[in-house]
Order: structure tokens, then C-alpha cells, then sequence
């Protein structure tokens, strides 16, 4: 049985379950020219401890994280993506035309039965939770349904993912490996060249970001979301990237968990000069917006005499920005320009 056969026949064993124009979306003529031997193909993949075997360039694939979707709109194949999911932000400006032509198949994980829907025959994913349980399905289920699963290797190189939370970072992680993801990506979609260029145009936005700063002398804090149990960035993470590409110390480089969940006092023992918070649009857990976190900041009795909160020293990211994605590289930049704004960058 062929892998459409397989997600059709599943499709119609939870039609009772969903309405018919959610199991619609038939093949096309460019699905079916993705059965066809293309040059150079199958292409196999490291993909977080498995192999990815893909047969044919994608013409139908499903993103299931924001950071994968914008990689995707990045190498222009908005026209071979039939659903994304998972968003904490609004999509990059510069994507944000393209990423209209897709269709968002939910804000946070879709169900298995509506990606399926879509007949696709390719998922990316950002996060080993995603395609895990309490995810989307657990990838297993999409290999036996003949779907070739990919997961960024930035969740997992280097990375203990057993331990509960977020993960621990074994090694520390660099932009090597996001891009990395690029080019894998790019060899799956047979679109090696834009994978290459976008890697250039990241590198060189870098170094423009970088080349002229020493932040030396300043301390940072990152706090992701939840004013209750806040989560702070550790040491090795996407924050971790961004910190010392520009010199500066993470008030909590001494822990390898991604995003630790520290106590307030803690954090005004270590009273960073700077508060990098994200601005996310979700609404899953406490103080998700910038301007909630603010707000809490400036009235906690254990935060509101932070030297980063008298002084207004925030720098606002995008939660996309604080995961290791193509948007690091903005938070690269938008923190250098608040260094420099806030005169602690030489």
C-alpha cells in the first residue's frame, strides 16, 4: 500500500470524528509529480537519532513549529506547504505574504487527523515534543503512515531531552547547527542554492551586529514567560548564542537547563543590568506579553528595585528570537542595538 493509500484509509477511519471538509484537500497534479525519481533523489537526513529518507522533493509538507515554517517562507516554498502549526508570534514582515498562501492549521498542535487532511508528504518540526506525546503524534506514527518526519537538530545535538522540562544542553549550542537545519532542509527540497544564500545573508548579519561590540562589562537576564514560576534562560540556549557572540555574561550561565524555572529572589540576588523579556502572543501561561512582564516588574516588591527595572533597561524579543531558529540572529541584533542604547557596549 502506497504512504497516500495509508493516510487515506486513516483519514476515512476518523471521518466520523471530524467534519468532511476538514478530511478534504486531494492530491494534486504536484503531489503526484512527487512520486516521480528526481535527480540527486532519495536524500536522507539526520533527524534527531533517526534517519529522514525522502524520496522526491516535498510538494505537500506541514510545518508544525513556527521556526520551521519561517525557515520553509524563507527558502521560498510556500507554494510546496499545505499547513503550518504552532505560532508564538506573528510571522516575519518579510514572510508575512507568502505565509498567507498556507494554510494555518492551528495556533498550537493540530490534531494528527487534521495535518493528515492535508495528504502530506513531508513534516518538519522544530521540537522533539511536538511530533511526541502530547504533541501533534509521536513521528513513529508518521513513519508507519509512510510520512518522512524531520526534527531540527537544534533540540537535540548535544541536548539531554529525558530529563523532564525543557532539556539540558550536554554541549553548548551555536548557529552552526540552526544552520545546519537550513541546509538540511534546503537538500530535502532540492533547493540547495537559496539554502546556501540564506545562510550567507544570516552569517553576514551577524558579523555586522557583532563586529564592533564588547558588552564585556554587562550582565543579562532572559526571561521567556510566567510570572509565577518564571522560565530563565540557561546558559547554552539560543540566549546563550546571543550572549556571547557579544561578549556580555548571562546572570544564569551556570546552569545547562534551556529554560529553568528560578525563584524571584534569586533573581534580585543576581540583579542583571539588562532584562531581556519576551514579547509573545500566545496565550498559554502567565505574563506573555512584554508589556504584562512590565507591568509585574514595576509592582513586584521582589523586582520593582532590579537595576535593569529603575533604570527601564528592557530589550523586548519575540519568543521566536529566544528558540534556536533562523530569528536568533534578531535577537543578535535587537539586543546589540540596546547595549548600545543603554551606553554598556564599548
Amino acid at each position: 500500500m502506497s504512504s497516500k493509500a495509508r493516510i487515506r484509509q486513516f483519514a476515512l477511519l476518523c471521518a466520523g470524528a471530524l467534519a468532511l471538509t476538514a478530511c478534504g484537500g486531494g492530491a494534486t497534479e504536484k503531489s503526484a509529480g512527487a512520486e516521480e525519481k528526481a535527480r540527486g533523489f532519495p536524500v536522507t537526513v539526520a533527524s534527531c537519532g533517526e534517519k529522514t529518507e525522502v524520496k522526491a522533493p516535498p510538494r505537500r509538507a506541514v510545518s508544525l513549529d513556527q521556526g520551521s515554517s519561517e525557515i520553509l517562507l524563507s527558502l521560498g516554498l510556500a507554494d510546496r506547504m499545505v499547513g503550518t502549526g504552532t505560532w508564538t508570534d506573528p510571522v516575519l514582515k518579510n514572510l508575512a505574504k507568502d505565509n498567507a498562501k498556507v494554510e494555518r492549521l492551528a495556533d498550537r498542535y493540530p490534531s494528527l487527523e487534521r495535518v493528515l487532511a492535508k495528504e502530506p508528504d513531508f513534516v518538519s518540526a522544530s521540537f522533539l515534543y511536538t511530533v511526541g506525546k502530547g504533541g501533534v503524534a509521536d513521528r513513529a506514527k508518521f513513519t508507519e503512515l509512510g510520512v518522512p518526519v524531520y526534527v531540527s537538530p537544534t533540540d537535540c545535538a548535544g541536548k539531554d531531552n529525558d530529563g523532564g522540562g525543557d532539556g539540558k544542553r550536554v554541549k553548548t549550542l551555536t548557529m552552526d547547527t540552526v544552520y545546519g537545519e537550513v541546509r538540511d532542509l534546503a537538500k530535502v527540497f532540492d533547493v540547495e542554492k537559496r539554502g546556501e544564500k540564506l545562510v550567507t545573508d544570516l552569517k553576514g548579519r551577524v558579523a555586522k551586529a557583532t563586529g564592533d561590540i564588547d558588552a564585556s562589562d554587562a550582565t543579562l537576564l532572559y526571561w521567556f514567560a510566567n510570572s509565577d514560576a518564571p522560565y530563565m534562560a540557561g546558559c547554552c540556549g539560543a540566549p546563550g548564542i546571543i550572549t556571547r557572540e557579544l561578549g556580555a555574561k548571562n546572570v544564569f550561565d551556570d546552569t545547562r537547563e534551556e529554560w529553568p524555572q528560578i525563584n524571584w529572589e534569586t533573581v534580585a540576588d543576581r540583579d542583571p543590568d539588562v532584562l531581556v523579556i519576551g514579547d509573545l502572543t500566545r496565550k498559554s501561561q502567565s505574563a506573555e506579553s512584554a508589556a504584562a512582564k512590565i507591568k509585574f516588574l514595576e509592582t513586584n516588591p521582589a523586582t520593582k528595585n532590579l537595576t535593569a527595572v529603575k533604570k527601564k533597561r528592557y530589550v523586548l524579543l519575540s519568543g521566536q528570537a529566544m528558540n534556536p531558529t533562523i530569528r536568533t540572529v534578531d535577537g543578535i541584533e535587537q539586543v546589540a542595538a540596546g547595549l548600545r542604547k543603554f551606553g554598556l557596549a564599548k
